[in-house]
């Protein structure tokens, strides 16, 4: 009898408490101006599997979903939920504002999201615009 209740008391449980996302913060040394671009450019990425659902430039905020191929939990499965990224000001700095609640041995979407959008700022950085390099042609 006391399985009977417990068994599903637990599972309420571990449903309950990983469907709530961790807001994790990575402060960076650029303005959210710069930042932004790179954000988008991880969010387009096809080769990234994001489905953006809610992207407001104005307010440098995005809520996205992850496709995963697979999930390996059974709680995986139930508590996926949109993700969701900010940028915060902070001075001369921007604080990217992340919202997930995978992160772990079977997905690190935090942690991938970071990696992507760095990876964005530094192609983005090095990158001249086209535009910029060739003259302008002459008005007659």
């Amino acid at each position: 009898m006391r399985r009977m209740i417990l068994a599903p008391a637990f599972m309420f449980l571990i449903l309950t408490v990983s469907t709530f996302g961790k807001t994790y913060k990575t402060t960076y040394p650029v303005a959210c101006g710069e930042l932004w671009p790179a954000v988008k450019d991880t969010l387009g990425n096809p080769d990234n599997n994001y489905d953006v659902k809610v992207n407001d430039d104005a307010q440098m905020h995005a809520e996205y979903d992850v496709k995963h191929a697979a999930h390996v939990t059974v709680t995986g499965v139930f508590t996926q939920r949109t993700n969701k990224v900010t940028l915060v000001p902070k001075g001369n700095a921007c604080e990217m504002q992340v919202v997930s609640n995978f992160s772990g041995w079977e997905h690190s979407d935090r942690g991938d999201f970071k990696q992507r959008v760095d990876e964005s700022l530094v192609k983005l950085k090095n990158s001249t615009p086209a535009k910029l390099t060739e003259p302008a042609p002459a008005v007659k």
